[in-house]
């Protein structure tokens, strides 16, 4: 294997000019060379320049951006000198993206077979014979349940989870030599996720790809990266070895995003980063981050620092990193504690039922049933007021299915919605009144579903403020400011579009504008899965704040188990659309019961390269629930027997709440847990 580059980038400057007529820098000097077999990950807030880098590589520019000095070569290819022919030569073959949103590079009208087998014909060298093994191959390896089936679907007809994964078998389609990775697994469940990461790892060191990996989730890093690059404002921090980063940072920035993010062993919420990068050419002279460093000091303020190798060895950019290791990289006492909660219920799930499918018009003439199993199925929850329900599981488990019902969006097709007591709700948002729609709120993972491309972010965050309050004028805008300025953007965003916006600072806009219509019961999908680490302890701070001050209620559905018990009084895990375990969240981290529970909080990636998730190489997901016994007999590394496929498992409960769905008893259950660790 040679050691020649794959990919490098030298002294690259990119930017763009300013209505006053200034050039603002957007990335500073970046020098970064990836070669094969190895795996670099890019880190930092969002806005920070990662996503700028990676499609750099690509030699793709969003509008308006210009290199303003320096190269990026992909295998000695100037990628900003070739021409277009040239380039899709490249692209998605020798050169291929995953990026953040799946939906982005999925085609809507066309199966998912269709897809991967366009991308054979186009960027592999396979026999047209071969493409229809390869494609359910490809599928097979991004861990997608019954390929068969899948294959015949269209992408609005898999989870966002699922949807993800079908994005990176198409990449993986055509063999690149370089892999770039943008938030690829944000989508994606605990056990999904790890699985993906070994599989990208494995593939890297087998045959000599090249990885760039953009992420927030510094768990995923640790995990699948040899190195690791912090990114600032444009420019680079600091880089070194996966363990000299993650470990012992020596940048006080690096420490702060190692302090946001929340831990599985601590039930607090995270501690966020104070302050807010500054704008593009807003550095001024010094250090971009002396703002919030607890360092800084009047040499920060007028010299930028260099990127020097600092203690340790690991390149850094700070004057004071000789004294970065007194700063503290977890969260230091309870500074956000988690809102009290009511005893009224506001939230009633009764024996609730919902199906996608829908016998066809011949079946209906010929009064035949659906004898499929639900997509979900016997769910019955009660939510206090201001209390905050946990909703955990794998891709396509029901839990957006869940929240879209609740919404309106998705009509039951049996059981019943009380919402603060009232009589049931109406099954569709079209029968609801304006008081209904305004007291609750949902927010979707992909901000891109509630954010119109051609209003401004003003223009978006009027509508709630003109429909529920009727304000106007100075009142309207000081408003929306006050809004935005809550969940950490500022009133300079407000005549922005949306696609002038990173991913991270789309979801804010998204949160800013369910809050926007002062709301009792908000639904969150994965809100906090584009943002960055820090941003993402903000929200969670701003998600409390509101609960403690409004007695706002959530239904927060996530798949980072940490998030979920960082902000949730309790939890309900669900597997193929069925409850399995519900209790308070202390007790089910604590002492996960069913065994489910166990498998999702075992594959949990912490950010530590030394630190392994517990996988079964053999686990499989499937697309659907047996037809009898419990829906997790296939999977269960405790199973115990002919009982768990033929008999619908009972409930057990404790006398704090925290009960199961197993046939194993609870004691038993215990004894064996102990004995494994």
């Amino acid at each position: 294997m040679t050691d020649t580059p794959v990919i490098q980038l030298s002294d690259l400057s990119i930017g763009f000019t300013g209505r006053a007529g200034y050039t603002l820098p957007v990335l500073r000097n970046i020098d970064l060379t990836v070669r094969p077999g190895e795996s670099i990950g890019l880190v930092g807030e969002s806005g920070s320049g990662k996503s700028t880098v990676a499609l750099a590589a690509m030699g793709y520019l969003k509008r308006g951006l210009r290199v303003l000095n320096g190269s990026a070569t992909f295998e000695g290819h100037d990628m900003f000198a070739l021409n277009r022919k040239e380039l899709e030569s490249l692209r998605g073959g020798h050169l291929a993206l995953i990026p953040q949103n799946s939906g982005q590079s999925l085609t809507p009208t066309l199966r998912i077979g269709a897809q991967l087998t366009e991308a054979l014909r186009l960027h592999s060298r396979l026999d047209p014979a071969q493409f229809p093994a390869r494609v359910l191959e490809l599928l097979g390896q991004v861990r997608l349940p019954d390929p068969q089936a899948i294959i015949r679907r269209f992408p609005h007809e898999l989870s966002g989870g699922q949807q993800q994964r079908v994005a990176i078998a198409m990449a993986l389609a055509g063999e690149p030599r370089a892999l770039l990775l943008d938030e690829p697994t944000t989508g994606l469940d605990v056990t999904t996720q790890a699985h993906i990461l070994e599989l990208l790892r494995d593939l890297a060191r087998e045959t000599g790809m090249a990885m760039v990996y953009v992420s927030h989730d510094l768990g995923a890093i640790a995990r699948v990266c040899d190195r690791v690059v912090v990114m600032y404002a444009g420019e680079v921090v600091m880089e070194g070895s996966a363990r000299q980063v993650l470990t012992a940072p020596t940048h006080p920035y690096a420490r702060g995003l190692l302090a946001s993010i929340p831990k599985l062993s601590d039930p607090h919420l995270p501690m966020a980063l104070g302050g807010r990068p500054p704008a593009p050419g807003g550095a001024g002279d010094g250090c971009a981050f002396v703002d919030r460093c607890a360092l800084a000091s009047d040499l920060c303020r007028t010299t930028r620092p260099m990127l020097a190798p600092g203690p340790g060895g690991a390149p850094v950019r700070c004057h004071h990193a000789d004294r970065a290791d007194t700063l503290p990289m977890t969260s230091t006492g309870d500074h956000a504690a988690r809102a009290g909660v009511g005893t009224a219920p506001v939230l009633s799930l009764q024996d609730l039922e919902i199906r996608y499918s829908k016998p066809g018009i011949l079946d209906r003439l010929r009064g035949l049933q659906d004898t499929r199993p639900a997509t979900v199925d016997d769910i019955t929850i009660t939510i206090a007021k201001g209390e905050t329900l946990g909703l955990v599981g794998e891709s396509g488990s029901g839990k957006s299915t869940i929240l879209k019902t609740i919404a309106g969006l998705l009509p039951p097709a049996g059981g019943e919605i009380r919402f603060d007591g009232d009589a049931p709700l109406p099954r569709s948002v079209e029968q609801r009144g304006p008081d209904h729609l305004r007291r609750i709120q949902l927010i979707f993972q992909n901000p891109d579903d509630s954010l119109n491309p051609r209003h401004t972010i003003a223009e978006i965050l009027e509508q709630p403020l003109k429909l529920y309050f009727g304000l106007s004028g100075t009142a309207l805008q000081d408003r929306c400011v006050e809004i935005l300025e809550r969940v950490r953007l500022g009133g300079h965003y407000l005549d922005r579009l949306p696609s002038q916006l990173s991913g991270g600072e789309k979801q804010r806009v998204a949160v800013a504008r369910a809050f926007a219509a002062n709301p009792d019961l908000v639904l969150c999908d994965e809100v906090t899965s584009a943002l960055d680490v820090s941003v993402q302890a903000a929200v969670l701070e701003l998600l409390n704040d509101l609960k403690a001050a409004q007695g706002t209620t959530y239904v927060f559905v996530s798949h980072d188990l940490a998030v979920v018990r960082a902000l949730s009084d309790r939890v309900a895990v669900l597997y193929q659309g069925r409850l399995c375990e519900i209790g308070p969240s202390a007790e089910v981290y604590a002492l996960p019961s069913h065994p489910y529970t166990e498998v999702l909080l075992g594959a949990v990636l912490e950010p530590d390269p030394d630190t392994a998730p517990k996988l079964t190489a053999d686990d499989v997901i499937e697309l659907s629930p047996p037809a009898k016994g419990c829906p997790f007999q296939r999977r269960c590394p405790r199973k115990i027997g002919a009982k768990c496929d033929t008999d619908t498992p009972p409930w057990q409960t404790r006398d704090d709440g925290h009960a199961i769905r197993c046939h194993i008893p609870l004691d038993d259950l215990h004894r064996q847990q102990q004995a494994d660790s």
